[in-house]
């Protein structure tokens, strides 16, 4: 029988709606029933490609005894942490003040029947292990508690929530200044695995924002300890594991050090972020590779990921039950594609040994398709096997994918696909109509929305990094096309999220139910603050200078915990030197500029615009002046060249 999820939008709610459990969705329904019955609150967040989700699931939430606990003695809520990034953010508040660690997914919160947390876990095993008590043994220690320690329990919830919002934050102000280049190359470099590249060790996550930041430094500096830890991570993430070597597209993270074996799901954001960060690695240093492997993280995302010109946020990990069932290969099978791919036997050895592809596996009995030389793509018959095991899995079923269409998650698609249109013509097409089409569906009469399927009506208003982000990709747009209709756009969103969510230097990530301090660290994609601080900057530069008004607020408020430990908030130490350094502006009309968009990229001062002016030739200015007048183009790229130390 159907529970109270089956209208609901979001696939993560309907993958639950015919469990035994009965989940209502976050609201008043809920809340009321708890405070009629006068039963504890039940809370699991999750979303749709999150494998431990699916494990608690097929162990607890489909148990028709484990149900029946639940049905009787809780209020039972679900919530897609995607679809509600605000709810998500405050308990992930409440799980970290209440264990002293982060928390992840699912997160599983109990609250009493007037919404006070008093017990966070994240998964939940149904048996006792891990250190754990099975969940049916924690169900019923918690309801006894309930019943009969309320205000205990009460009093600690409170606690919680006090701590959550305090009357007042101390703020430590310090001076910002350029020496904070040399402290992040130092901590990067403490941070970095200098084998197998990436930062840290297992699980591995690709951390764009920290090599978007090294290159970016690159082209400040030319340190090339900053240019050599940013390609050997970009080449070792490219061998196979995190990059799906078949059919493109990067999963989400690494469960071991070299890269090999990844947790399977492919999230938008990753794929976006990384893409951009292999382009301008390949503008660093010229070579093809670099450009081939983010085109063909963007072909993945145009062929399997985005419908009417949007973007899904995610694939999942797991078929049928099983991790990487759609990704991994048997020897036998492998060998059976290459037969009737008719690839001659002596070529089939090299091609196994060079894939791979062994008979005991590298992932329990079966293969994860890898390279761990790049020159192996030039063995006799190498796309030939590509395409015999691309061919192989497409009579597979391809795993779910969450057809839900974030606005923040698109739009860093968009602006990835208007970076590559730059270098490659044939990419303008779908970013201009995936910009216009996701204005069209989710900014409408003035009001932006954070999330939607396709075909149905937005009905969850944006946080701050939907503005942020979407800002972001129209100032990209406008660089890439010079059509000042986009800055337009993004100047009214920025002007919008100011209104909403700024206050005195400090941004709030969402208001309303849930009033949430936005982040300035950065977690799976850069934080909403520093997304938003490099709008502004950019509005600062071609609109208006009073933007960075509310740039250097924001900035002296975090600048003794950015400068002491900047490695933790990559973006936000890019705005700072930014900040610093300034950015440059290229004046000149329209039809001069136009001919040297390409160059913008290739320009070795990574702070560099270009504006629609009526001066004679081209002018050089920043955000107080303007100090250089050169008749050609030529003349520009040689003062600018001076400027690199």
């Amino acid at each position: 029988m159907a529970n109270h999820l089956k209208n609901e939008h979001s696939p993560y709610l309907q993958q639950h709606a015919d469990n035994p459990v009965d989940w209502y969705p976050w609201g008043d329904k809920a809340f009321k029933k708890a405070q009629k019955e006068h039963k504890a609150i039940f809370l699991s967040i999750g979303y749709s490609s999150c494998h431990w989700c699916h494990i608690m699931e097929k162990e607890s939430f489909v148990d028709e005894k484990t149900a029946k606990v639940l049905n009787d003695k809780f209020v039972c809520i679900k919530v897609d942490r995607e679809e509600r990034p605000d709810i998500d953010k405050h308990f992930q508040d409440v799980y970290r003040l209440m264990n002293g660690s982060s928390g992840g997914w699912p997160t599983s919160i109990f609250l009493t029947e007037d919404l006070k947390p008093f017990y966070s876990a994240t998964y939940i095993p149904d048996e006792p292990k891990y250190g754990m008590m099975s969940f049916k043994a924690l169900l019923d220690v918690i309801d006894s508690k309930y019943k009969n320690e309320k205000e205990t329990l009460v009093i600690e919830a409170n606690r919680v929530l006090q701590h959550l919002r305090p009357k007042e934050d101390k703020i430590q102000a310090t001076k910002l200044d350029e020496s904070i280049i040399a402290r992040v190359i130092d901590q990067a470099e403490q941070l970095f695995d200098s084998k197998d590249g990436g930062f840290n060790k297992a699980p591995k996550f690709p951390q764009a924002s920290t090599l978007d930041l090294l290159l970016n430094l690159y082209q400040l500096t030319q340190d090339s300890k900053t240019l050599n830890m940013s390609t050997l991570s970009l080449k070792s993430m490219a061998k196979g594991g995190l990059r799906d070597i078949i059919e493109g597209g990067f999963c989400r993270y690494s469960t071991d050090n070299e890269w090999r074996i990844p947790h399977f799901e492919k999230m938008t954001y990753d794929n976006a972020l990384l893409s951009e960060v292999y382009l301008k690695a390949y503008h660093a240093t010229k070579e093809e590779f670099y450009k081939e492997i983010a085109f063909e993280t963007l072909d993945f995302m145009l062929e399997k990921m985005s419908q009417d010109r949007l973007f899904y946020s995610a694939s999942d990990a797991d078929l049928e039950g099983e991790e990487g069932k759609y990704f991994v290969y048997s020897y036998d099978k492998a060998l059976k594609a290459f037969d009737k791919a008719n690839i001659p036997k002596k070529a089939q050895a090299l091609l196994l040994e060079a894939l791979s592809i062994s008979k005991e596996g590298n992932f329990e009995g079966k293969n994860i398709i890898r390279i761990d030389d790049h020159n192996s793509v030039t063995l006799p018959y190498f796309q030939e096997a590509i395409e015999a095991l691309k061919d192989k899995r497409e009579k597979r079923t391809y795993p779910f994918i969450d057809t839900k269409v974030i606005v923040s998650w698109n739009a860093m698609m968009i602006k990835s696909l208007f970076i590559a249109a730059r270098t490659e013509k044939r990419y303008l097409k779908p970013a201009t109509k995936s910009l216009a089409k996701l204005l069209d569906t989710m900014y409408i009469q003035g009001k932006l929305f954070h999330s939607t399927l396709i075909g149905k009506t937005a009905k969850i208003e944006a946080f701050l990094e939907d503005y942020a982000f979407l800002g972001e990709a129209l100032v990209e747009a406008y660089k890439t096309t010079l059509d000042e209709t986009y800055l337009i756009t993004a100047t009214q969103l920025a002007n919008s999220a100011i209104e909403k969510y700024y206050e005195h230097g400090k941004w709030k990530f969402s208001r309303g139910e849930f009033e949430t301090k936005a982040d300035i660290y950065d977690s799976s994609y850069p934080s909403s603050v520093s997304t938003m601080l490099s709008l502004l900057l950019s509005l600062s530069s071609l609109v208006d200078v009073v933007y960075k008004k509310f740039v250097f607020k924001t900035l002296e408020i975090y600048s003794y915990d950015v400068m002491r430990q900047p490695i933790t908030s990559p973006k936000m130490t890019l705005m700072i030197i930014r900040y610093l350094k300034d950015d440059i502006i290229i004046k000149a009309n329209e039809k001069k500029l136009t001919a040297h968009i390409k160059e913008i990229d290739t320009i070795n001062y990574p702070f560099s615009l270009m504006k629609n002016d009526t001066n004679d030739g081209f002018m050089l200015c920043n955000s107080n002046s303007c100090f250089g007048h050169e008749k050609e183009f030529k003349g520009i790229l040689e003062i600018l060249a001076k400027r690199v130390h």
